[in-house]
């Protein structure tokens, strides 16, 4: 048997088990307690039946003993008759405590001789055996009357009480998960980069503090990022400027080498600033939009006219992105291909169950499987790559988050191309939230 995942799941069947072991007890111990009680309540009343039948039978002449058994019969439901030979007895079974207990109290106080049956002859009762000189005789009470009331009610209340237990073990376990869960959740939008809206600050003091941490931890972050994108905007501002400057004197220069140089060095920091303004912009007020997603990637690999395209899901494809954030991380997708494949660049569509998944190939040397996952933090970059001034090691740091902030995932792997392929991966049911 598998113990669940859930907290509420754990708590409610720890609740659950706890309280059936507790009622199981209860009812053990009550019946136990009240045993000896019945039992001694059970035998007084068969010694006073004997007793009363046989005197009854003394008193009266014996021609009047069928009438006497006949109003016994239809006023207490007694029935006497004469024990007889070869009789069919069906004893008090071992296993029934409280009779078997009241057999013992009952024989100590009509004698030893006495004897006692459940169905005498196949009619039932409770059979005592009694005589009257040498002259045997049976009485049968009706069983009814020696059943214990509180065994037909107890399993109607004790589940009544279960049921009122277990009722209250799910709203404890619900209270004691839900804060959690509200708090996982907000902690996976946290990751995606979004800003969870606050948890609220009620309920069990540790609860309390642990809301109000939280809340304060995803403000400090909210604040951080935008005075990260800030502090990013405001470096642009003042470095494109002279960077334009410095482009507008190099088309003025005479010397083509130092005009040449010049350009492709101010291309270069401009692309590495637009890199990092595309990873400290968090984006988090784009919404999810149906977007026909095979259009878009038409549009934007017009820039890159060599590229195959591999469509495999319907035409026109709407589902669920958000369209900026989508088209700079395929932008990035593509420039990486390009840059370090060996010219040869093929992207893919494709539905895989409840996912969209974008593939983007190359030819070229591809990434080791060791260092897969550490290319795709910011900043890293491989020893092939770091000759290479173009970047500042953040294109697939900026996939990666796009990835995250669609709550879906990058995956890296071996292209059939040779080189590397590239797989965002976007669920579906994003699209809810």
């Amino acid at each position: 048997m598998r113990f669940p995942n859930t907290l509420f799941a754990r708590a409610f069947l720890l609740i659950a088990v706890l309280i059936l072991l507790s009622l199981s007890s209860a009812l053990v111990i009550f019946r136990h307690v009240q045993e000896e009680p019945h039992a001694q309540q059970m035998s007084q009343m068969v010694v006073a039946v004997v007793n009363l039948t046989r005197a009854a039978m003394l008193s009266a002449a014996p021609e009047w003993h069928s009438a006497l058994w006949a109003e016994l019969a239809d006023a207490e439901g007694l029935r006497v008759s004469i024990a007889e030979p070869g009789e069919i007895l069906v004893p008090i079974p071992s296993n029934q405590t409280e009779l078997i207990l009241m057999v013992k109290k009952a024989r100590a106080r009509l004698g030893d001789d006495t004897r006692f049956a459940l169905r005498r002859n196949d009619i039932p009762g409770l059979w005592v055996s009694f005589y009257i000189g040498d002259e045997a005789f049976w009485v049968a009470v009706p069983l009814e009357r020696i059943e214990n009331t509180y065994s037909k009610l107890l399993p109607i209340w004790g589940s009544v009480v279960l049921l009122l237990a277990l009722l209250g073990g799910y709203f404890i376990a619900r209270q004691v998960s839900r804060p959690l869960k509200k708090m996982a959740d907000a902690a996976q939008q946290l990751g995606r980069g979004a800003t969870p809206a606050n948890l609220p600050e009620y309920g069990p003091q540790e609860i309390v503090a642990v809301s109000q941490a939280f809340n304060q931890m995803s403000t400090d972050l909210a604040a951080y990022e935008r005075e990260r994108a800030l502090v990013l905007a405001g470096i642009s501002h003042d470095l494109r400027t002279p960077l334009t400057r410095v482009r507008l004197a190099a088309e003025m220069s005479d010397d083509e080498m130092l005009r040449t140089g010049l350009s492709a060095d101010v291309e270069q920091m401009d692309e590495v600033i637009q890199q990092f303004l595309d990873y400290a912009r968090p984006d988090q007020h784009e919404v999810l939009e149906p977007t026909d997603v095979g259009q878009l990637i038409n549009e934007m690999l017009q820039r890159y006219p060599d590229t195959v395209f591999i469509m495999q899901t319907p035409n026109p494809l709407l589902w669920p992105i958000k369209p900026l954030m989508f088209k700079r991380a395929i932008s990035n997708l593509l420039e990486n291909a390009f840059k370090y494949g060996a010219g040869r660049v093929e992207v893919g569509l494709e539905i895989c169950g409840n996912s969209l998944i974008l593939s983007v190939s190359d030819n070229g040397k591809g990434i080791p499987d060791e260092h897969r996952d550490h290319v795709k933090r910011a900043f890293v970059r491989l020893e092939g790559a770091r000759s290479d001034a173009g970047g500042a090691g953040l294109g697939l740091a900026i996939v990666e988050r796009a990835a995250r902030m669609h709550g879906g995932e990058l995956r890296l792997g071996q292209s059939t191309l040779g080189g590397l392929r590239a797989e965002l991966v976007l669920p579906k049911k994003i699209a809810s939230r």
